[in-house]
């Protein structure tokens, strides 16, 4: 090389070899090989980065202290009132933030609403991200709310919640520990029956009777896995109890046990069979054409307990009223993934893409109701 010349710099391609799914989250693949190497400067106060199954972030703040951070759309669907609407849109993120096992304490908004929301339908979401805030002890600390053109239903902004806590006290998915029980509440697919009982009422009533619409409808105000983190820290952590939490949201069941197990670098078994399928969810996952086991789920708290506290966590969530069940184990990493299902051993694998998305647009292109 010529005297005063500089070495040319090797051109990394920022064309990604693995494609977005057509809809829904990336993949794991395009996360590991476009996101995952370009988080920016490391710096020795974030316990927790961004990484496969994890809700939050985590974050080292002084005097023995962390904060936990997540972050997610505001995600408001008129079609289910906007109570009810905002209700879900503000447990979504709290869900997230819960699994480390600290309630709630700071909230962030940005709200980018369409022309066509009127006042009268904010302040009502308003009054709820509010009250809902209020009951946890959360406090809203800065945000931003206008409307412009180009934005629409569902997804009118973002928000991101802030939980803090003792260093010793926080848990994430990647703490569970080989030996740990694993522990489901309320059962499979409930996001997407009751977003489905919510969104297409009178086909339901039609084809499935009166009965499963409004049981659908009800499982509406269980997407919420607020009370269940919650609930289920209050027994202990880490060594005295919960060492995991991961609420399970797209590719519901399985999908969320494979992010645990990969999350933690274990491996896992479980019975799927025993995955409580409420008679509603069972009737509306097969007219849409749903696996229940793999649909998206939030208001699914995957809990990861030492096996000699499982039975305190059962007996402690049903004194909520929270429906659990244990349904298997963590086990060594070299013992691999694996599930019983229809009573068959298999290998456990992520499902890759969520059957709800499909369904939905398949209903919405019928101009179902």
């Amino acid at each position: 090389m010529a005297e005063g010349t500089t070495k040319p710099t090797r051109t990394v391609s920022l064309i990604p070899k693995a494609k977005f799914p057509a809809v829904g989250k990336i993949s794991p693949e395009f996360f590991d090989e476009v996101i995952y190497p370009r988080l920016g400067a490391a710096r020795p106060e974030v316990v927790v980065p961004p990484q496969h199954g994890v809700d939050c972030g985590i974050i080292k703040i002084g005097d023995g202290r962390v904060m936990v951070i997540t972050t997610d759309p505001i995600f408001i669907v008129p079609e289910y009132g906007f109570e009810r609407a905002a209700w879900f849109a503000w447990h979504i993120l709290a869900s997230d933030v819960t699994t480390s096992g600290f309630p709630p304490a700071y909230v962030i908004v940005d709200f980018n609403l369409p022309l066509k929301m009127t006042e009268a339908e904010f302040a009502t979401v308003w009054e709820v991200f509010n009250r809902e805030s209020h009951k946890y002890g959360a406090q809203v600390v800065a945000g931003h709310t206008a409307r412009y053109a180009g934005t629409d239903y569902p997804m009118v902004g973002g928000a991101t919640y802030i939980a803090v806590g003792p260093e010793a006290d926080y848990i994430h998915p990647g703490m569970a520990q080989p030996g740990d029980t694993i522990v489901v509440t309320k059962g499979a697919a409930i996001e997407a029956t009751g977003i489905f009982a919510c969104a297409f009422p009178e086909t339901i009533r039609h084809e499935l009777g009166e009965d499963i619409l409004r049981e659908g409808q009800d499982i509406f105000l269980k997407m919420s896995t607020v009370d269940d983190a919650l609930t289920a820290a209050s027994i202990g952590v880490r060594g005295q109890g919960v060492t995991a939490m991961h609420d399970a949201t797209e590719c519901g069941v399985i999908g969320g046990l494979f992010e645990i197990a990969q999350a933690s670098h274990t491996g896992i078994a479980v019975d799927i069979d025993k995955v409580p399928v409420p008679r509603a969810v069972a009737a509306i996952c097969r007219h849409f054409e749903m696996d229940p086991m793999v649909s998206i789920s939030e208001g699914t708290l995957l809990i990861a307990v030492k096996h000699r506290k499982a039975e305190t966590l059962l007996a402690t969530l049903r004194a909520k009223g929270i429906a659990a069940e244990a349904i298997g184990e963590i086990l060594a990493r070299q013992e691999g993934f694996w599930m019983i299902q229809d009573g068959k051993r298999m290998p456990l694998v992520h499902p890759r893409v969520d059957p709800f998305w499909p369904a939905m647009g398949r209903a919405m292109e019928a101009g179902l109701k």
